[in-house]
């Protein structure tokens, strides 16, 4: 398999379970909920491991600025769905900046490894 894709597809693997990682954090109650936050420790583990895989391939500022994106707007996207949070314009507004840095990344800049 291309090393590119494979890298891309385990920073989505990451960013899947780092957003759900984030979901469990709401779960624990600060910590206080056992299996809630053994699911967390477990989930940001296993995310940041993929991660410090991808950034063989992938530079460091672009793996990261993917993750962190995509990470914000998924967590944003649960938060509003699952738990009933309101997202206001500006919230929305920025959420909306944040996926356009991450397209832009992703096709018009030579850094991203592909």
């Amino acid at each position: 398999m291309n090393p590119v894709l494979l890298a891309y597809a385990m920073l989505a693997l990451a960013i899947a379970l780092e957003v759900t990682g984030s979901t469990f954090l709401v779960k624990s109650e600060s910590f206080t909920k056992l299996w809630p936050s053994v699911a967390v420790v477990v989930l940001f583990s296993m995310a940041f491991y993929l991660l410090s895989q991808v950034i063989k391939v992938i530079p460091l500022g672009i793996a990261y600025a993917i993750w962190a994106g995509v990470g914000i707007v998924l967590t944003a996207l649960i938060g509003f769905f699952v738990f009933r949070q309101s997202l206001d314009v500006a919230a929305m507004v920025g959420i909306g900046l944040i996926v356009s840095g991450v397209v832009v990344i992703n096709l018009f800049s030579n850094a991203t490894g592909h």
